[in-house]
């Protein structure tokens, strides 16, 4: 986990270690749907240079749709938007039909592209979503995730149910060195950059400052904090396993604060309320800390 400052107005000496707490911060980690702040910049600098028209509408077909448990994804029927409709539910709820849709569109390669471009070489989109939930169900021993999920809503023996954990932790998808993956400090320097307007154009990265600053759930880094801070966040989870969230924290005095924080655990675990308040906890040590020494 690492919170150097974000203040674009102070923003500090990323190589001072008196500017940041970590924990493993180089450690490669699962993504999940914190990939979605890299997608979103390069979707809205798409936007803003032409090669994305915001009004262009596309066809959303419930057979073929990428699932997922919110937003288009959960819809029931056939449906349509506009490209520029769908960056919102992607941050807000993470909506994984709508991160295809965009993803697919601007294309693996620039969202690849911009992520070296900002120096961040350890992040790295492997595949859409869609692809993803397919190779969990493939590697968990199932034709596809309609199966997987079924299987997982009804009733196992212990040992059969043990099986499919040992096979799901091992999986592609849940694969730092094979998955779609970043870092903790990559993450906060992405946050950083958007923050101090130098990810993409100046309206690129107030626009996306303003869409994370909508995210639905205010369960993870939020949880640490009273109203008086400020929070702009991306939730991240995948299969109970993984459970993540990285924003920009402002404190009431007006000074901001990345923070990445990424979380694994060896087995799908079910009371995933603790590990939110977990995440809410470390965020707020952190950027007390980093408050202190200012």
């Amino acid at each position: 986990m690492a919170a150097p400052p974000a203040d674009p107005g102070d923003p500090g000496d990323p190589a001072d270690p008196g500017s940041r707490v970590e924990v493993d911060a180089e450690l490669a980690v699962v993504s999940a749907s914190v990939v979605e702040v890299l997608v979103a910049l390069e979707v809205l600098a798409a936007f803003a240079d032409g090669r994305l028209a915001p009004g262009e509408v596309v066809e959303l077909p419930a057979a073929g749709r990428t699932p997922g448990p919110t937003g288009l994804s959960a819809s029931p029927g056939d449906t349509s938007a506009a490209l520029g409709e769908l960056v919102a539910p992607m941050l807000a709820v993470s909506d994984n039909a709508a991160t295809d849709v965009l993803l697919r569109r601007v294309g693996l390669d620039a969202v690849n592209r911009r992520a070296r471009s900002l120096g961040l070489p350890g992040t790295v989109v492997v595949s859409d979503l869609a692809t993803m939930i397919a190779s969990l169900a493939a590697d968990t021993g199932f034709p596809d995730w309609a199966a997987m999920d079924r299987w997982a809503g009804a009733e196992q023996s212990p040992a059969d149910r043990a099986r499919f954990l040992d096979r799901l932790v091992a999986a592609q998808a849940l694969d730092p060195a094979r998955a779609t993956r970043t870092t903790a400090a990559e993450t906060a320097r992405l946050l950083r950059l958007v923050w101090r307007d130098e990810a993409a154009p100046p309206p690129v990265c107030a626009r996306l400052r303003t869409l994370l600053s909508g995210q639905v759930s205010r369960d993870r880094i939020a949880s640490g904090f009273d109203p008086a801070f400020a929070v702009a966040a991306e939730s991240g989870s995948l299969m109970s396993v993984v459970r993540n969230e990285a924003g920009v924290v402002t404190d009431p005095d007006g000074r901001a604060w990345a923070v990445a924080v990424f979380t694994r655990a060896d087995r799908a675990y079910a009371r995933a309320a603790d590990v939110d308040a977990a995440i809410g906890r470390a965020a707020a040590l952190a950027v007390s800390f980093l408050r202190a020494g200012r």
